[in-house]
Order: C-alpha cells, then structure tokens, then sequence
C-alpha cells in the first residue's frame, strides 16, 4: 500500500514539474513602454449612472462620420466591473497604444464590433482568436473572455528628416518586410507561401481601396477647380476666400463657369494608394503579431514590479509614467541631443512618476510620487524640499482671496542639487568647463550669505480681480487688403496681488530698491512714496497700473496695493490653510468659482456668458500640497465640487453634457 501511495505521489510531482514547465507564460509588458494604466473597474462601475452616460455616448456617435447603430453603451458585452489595462509605446518610427478588456458576453462584444467597424469588412478568424480593423490604424481582437484593442501609428524613417544618420532597426526591418512588429516583440518565422491567405490579403486591399478612393477624388476635383479659378480670376472667390479649409458652396463660382468632372489623375492615385496600403500592412503586421503573442500566453498582463511601487489599490485609476524615456529616447532623444547642455537635460529628465486618482463622492483626489532615476540625485533634491517654516507669510493667507501659492524650501541647498545633476550629467561638450564654474561660485561666493539674501520662503496671494478699460491698436484690412490701423479700448482684468518672501538681510534689498529709485534712468519709473517704492508706467496703458516694494520685519514685499500688507482677520478655514501652509515645502489653494466672477469681461460673446454662467454655478475649489515622502516627492491634488452631481466622476459627465447642450443649441437656426 505504502508503495503505491508513494509512486502516486511520484507521479503526480513529474507530472506537476512538467506542467510548470510547459505551462503558458504571461505576456510581458514592452520593455520600451513609457505609459501604464489600470483602471479599477470593480470601483468606477459603480459610480457611473448609465442613464445619463448612455444618451450622452449616444448623441456624440452621431456627429462622427460612420454613424453607428448602438445605443446602449452599457451592454456592450464588455465586463465593465474588471480591472482594464492600458500601456503605450514609442520609437522613431512606430508608436502604439493597447488596451485589454476582459469580454463577459462574447455575442454581444461581436454585435458591439460589427456596429463600430466599416460596413462589408469582414472579421479575420485566426487559431485562438478573431480580429478586425475599426480603421486604418486600429485593431481588435477578442477570444471568449479576452479583448485587445491595438491603436498603432507608423512613419516612414527618412534619412534626410533624421537627427542622425542612425535609422531605428525596428523601422527599417518594417520597410524591408512590409510586415514587422515592434522590436520588443518577437518576430514569427516567415511561413511558406500560403495562396488563401494571399487572397484574402488582395481582398483586403481592395476594400481599403474603395473605402479611401471616393474620398481622394473629391479633394482633388476641389483643388482642380480652385486651380482653374485662380488661372482665370487670379484671386479666389470673395465668398470663400479659405478654400483650403472648407468645402466649398456650389455658388461660390460664377454661374456661368461650367466645369467638367476631371479625370483623376491616375499614376498619383496609384502612388498615393501603394503608400496607404504599405502603412496599412505595416500596421496590421504589427497589430497582428501582438495580438499573436496575447492570447498564445495565459492572457495576463505581467508588469514589472517597479512600475507599481506607488500604487494603491483602493485608487479609481493608476497610472505610470517614465519621463526618462519619453524624453531621452526616440526621435524627442535625438531632438535632444542637438542642444548644447542636451547630457545636463538629460539626467533633470532622468524620472517617472505614478498616479493614483480618487472619484470621491464630494472631490476629486490626485496623488502623484515623483521619483528621479538616480537615489544619490533624488537624495540631493529632497535637501531642497526640507526648508524653514515662516508663520508670517502665512499671515497674508485669508479667506476672501482667490488663491494662494506658498513655498517653504531650503534655497541654500539649489547650488548642491544643480553641482549634483552636472556631476552625473555624463561627458557633455561643456560638462568640464561647466564643473569648473561650479567650483569656483563655490569658492567665490558664500553660499551661506546667498541663502540669508532669499533663504527660500515665498508667498503669493491671488486677493481678486479687477476690471480695467486699456487702449490696445488692431488693424483691419479693406477689399484691396491695405492695412489700416484703428485705435479700440477693451476690458481687462487686473490682478490684485501680493507677493512675498522672507529675508535675513533687509539691507541688501532697500539698497536694491534704493538704487532703481535714484539711477537717472530707472528713476523715471521708480520713486520712494513714504515707506514704500513705487512702480509706474507714465503711459498706463498696461495690465497694471502700479506696483508697491517695501522691505519689513524680514520680508520683502511686492504688490499692487499697499493695503495688502497688512495681515487680515482669519476664519477657522483660513487658520487650517495658514497651518499647512507652514507644514509642507510647497503647499497652494485655488477657488474657480471666484476666478471666473473676476475673468467676467474677458466673456463678450452670448455663448460665451452661458458658459461662464454655467462654469460660476458648477466649478469648485482646487487645494495641494507637496511633501518628500520616502523616497518620492508626493503631491496631492484635491478638487472639492460644487453641484448636485451623485459623485465627482459624474459631475465631469454632467458638465461636459451641459457644455455639448449650449453648443448644440447655437446651431439650431433662431426662431424670428
């Protein structure tokens, strides 16, 4: 008996062993993707009210050119209650964006597809899958649970239009083969020939063509009767002198002018086809493959653990992104790289950053972590976070002001994060001399005494804007286009502000402000007015009329009232804003509402007031903080709403469907 047992037991660890072996391995993310999202489905599903989204999804579905048939948005067979992902990625020539669903109801994500795709193509069935093209740059593919939406660009990499004489490999192996995928994936081995396939391929090709050419003939037959035009009248017709921007009314040309339907000129139609279907192949190859690679795996998605240091679980939607590579690789890298300090830019950019964003049911929450690549770097930079505290700013905080922005650095601390982002900045053309200089204003100047000057803590008070009439010059043109210049006077809002910082040398900045008062030059402008130095513009004809500098108790000051000095009386709300603001090294308040009553003359047009109307009775308050947490600068940015909305993602759609029924409403023609 023992023995039996003991060969059951055998056999079933070999055959367990050899399952992990043979056994589907999840499809890694790309490994040059600088874009990951996932969106919790489980959360945001419960927050959407289909009832009001799907009238909305619908009406803007008209207004494409395929319309479609599909009404109901919230049976789109797609499981709208599981995590989705999205990733992008780029090089020089290719760029792409993927999306994975999972499908709860096959039939009804198939009838979903045949509404969206173009009337009479047909759907490609491949081994494991089904695929189809909604257009000329993006695909789906789906199985019984599995969906992937593919949306992929492609350019041809001409040597001339290259920052370097290097030609991506990925690209250049896309022109040879005209069927290639993306170089972090791999490439099947070519097949024999198979003439079904070919066949259907040709077919293919025909249905493109018919789909674009009806489209092509009509713009060049526009632009042969603009050319035939212009031969005989030497000018476009007044009524529409952009033709080059719109279609064109039938009696925009003389009744008398007939003009023949030209041939199209045949060789350009063939050349301009053979390139569109070239792209279409390359795109559709690549499409092809990654869809391939998906579900040959055990369709998960397997992201690498460092992408998903910051995320929370309990966020709506996640989202990471690498800076690094979206700047310092592909064609933006070769950009780069024809700037002098490009090695100096190239390590500031050298970071990622992830999100977690909240649909809370009164705010909407960001929260984003900022890390740099470099540990030694990100240590530097977060010195410069970890400043002295200032309650007298604070004091300028009140509750009637539009905003406030508040910062509490370490100033001394710059000189070593910029020496540190220099030092690591590789062997750039001036990185030596660069170093040089470095050393020496550390030797030179005291650092100590620099920092005493503006030791990093600042202020900035939004108290409320005014409206103000300025003189401004426009030109207008007559039938001759002669420009003539006419005089007009506009309506402009005028900022009240304050901004402040503090000092530990008072004597430097009255000096300072002395000078521009007694200097021949600048006096004409700058004069001392009691305690303060005073800022005017003799034509007053600009946003500000003058402006206030002073220098008390260890700050300095510069305002467009002298007034706004003096610390105002604070509520409860205003005292916790005070007390933050002295908590974090940056820290900032924006009320929209109160910016939109200020910015009231800038909207002239009766559209334009419905919407201001609409935004004063439904924007909110916006409210952030940045700290060094760990090792990450974390942000966190809250938008609190003001509407009846059931939760703050429903309050964007209620928006936007307010906005879409204004617009909408101008189109129809007035009733007299």
């Amino acid at each position: 008996m023992k023995s039996i047992l003991l060969k059951t037991q055998t056999i079933t660890f070999v055959l367990f062993g050899f399952m992990l072996v043979f056994a589907q391995k999840s499809m890694k993310l790309p490994t040059d993707a600088v874009f990951y999202m996932e969106i919790n489905g489980k959360q945001l599903n419960q927050k959407i009210n289909w009832q009001k989204l799907n009238p909305l999804l619908h009406e803007l579905s008209k207004k494409s050119e395929e319309k479609s048939s599909w009404n109901d948005y919230s049976k789109t067979g797609i499981k709208y209650d599981a995590t989705q992902y999205h990733y992008a990625s780029f090089n020089d020539s290719i760029q792409t964006y993927t999306t994975h669903f999972i499908v709860d109801n096959k039939e009804k994500f198939q009838e979903f597809i045949n509404s969206t795709k173009r009337k009479g193509l047909e759907i490609s069935k491949k081994k494991n899958y089904s695929f189809v093209d909604i257009n000329d740059n993006i695909f789906v593919a789906w199985n019984n649970d599995r969906a992937v939406l593919s949306m992929v660009n492609y350019t041809k990499p001409y040597k001339a239009l290259e920052w370097d004489a290097e030609v991506d490999s990925a690209a250049t192996a896309a022109v040879e083969a005209a069927a290639v995928a993306d170089s972090a994936y791999a490439i099947e081995p070519e097949k024999p020939f198979d003439y079904k396939e070919e066949i259907i391929s040709l077919k293919d090709e025909i249905k493109y063509l018919k789909d674009n050419i009806r489209e092509n003939n009509k713009e060049i037959t526009r632009i042969q009767k603009d050319i035939k035009y212009l031969e005989k009248n030497h000018k476009y017709p007044k009524e529409n002198v952009d033709t080059q921007h719109s279609e064109g009314e039938p009696d925009v040309y003389p009744k008398e002018e007939e003009y023949v339907e030209p041939a199209v000129d045949s060789a350009y139609q063939k050349e301009l086809d053979s390139m569109n279907i070239e792209n279409f192949k390359i795109v559709k190859k690549i499409a092809e493959d990654r869809f391939d690679q998906y579900f040959s795996s055990n369709l998960e998605l397997e992201v690498p653990k460092s992408m998903l240091n910051f995320r929370d679980p309990n966020s709506d939607v996640f989202v990471y992104t690498d800076y690094g590579k979206m700047v310092n690789d592909g064609i933006y890298g070769k950009m780069m790289k024809q700037l002098e300090f490009w090695q100096f830019l190239r390590n500031v950019y050298n970071s990622d950053s992830s999100y977690n964003l909240y649909f809370d049911k009164d705010k909407v929450k960001l929260v984003n972590n900022y890390q740099h690549k470099n540990p030694e770097t990100q240590k530097t930079i977060s010195s410069v976070y970890k400043g002295k505290k200032n309650k007298k700013l604070a004091e300028l905080i009140n509750e009637k002001s539009i905003g406030y922005y508040v910062m509490n650095v370490n100033g001394a601390k710059s000189f070593d994060m910029m020496y540190s982002l220099l030092q690591d900045s590789g062997e750039g053309e001036y990185k030596k001399e660069m170093e040089l200089v470095m050393e020496t204003m550390k030797i030179i100047l005291d650092e100590e005494a620099i920092a005493k000057i503006a030791p990093g803590n600042g202020i900035f008070v939004l108290n409320e804007l005014k409206s103000k009439k300025v003189d401004y010059t426009d030109y207008e043109y007559d039938d001759d286009y002669n420009e003539k210049e006419v005089k007009k006077t506009k309506d402009v809002a005028v900022p009240n502000f304050t901004f402040a910082f503090a000092t530990e040398n008072e004597g430097y900045w009255n000096r300072v402000f002395n000078v521009m008062a007694t200097n021949k030059h600048l006096s004409k402008k700058f004069s001392k007015i009691g305690n303060f130095y005073s800022f005017k513009d003799e034509k007053g004809d600009g946003y500000m009329d003058q402006l206030y500098m002073t220098v008390k108790d260890g700050i300095v000051y510069l305002t467009s009232s002298t007034d706004n000095i003096t610390p105002q009386s604070q509520s409860d709300i205003s005292k916790q804003w005070a007390k933050d603001s002295s908590k974090y090294p940056l820290s900032g308040r924006l009320d929209m509402q109160k910016l939109m009553i200020g910015l009231e003359k800038e909207f002239k047009t009766p559209s334009e007031r419905k919407t201001l109307d609409l935004f004063r009775k439904n924007v909110g308050e916006v409210y952030f903080r940045t700290e060094v947490k760990g090792e990450s600068f974390e942000t966190e940015i809250d938008y609190n709403i003001k509407n009846s909305s059931e939760n703050s993602l429903m309050y964007f759609f209620d928006l936007f469907d307010e906005i879409f029924k204004i617009k909408e409403s101008e189109k129809k023609p007035q009733i007299l």
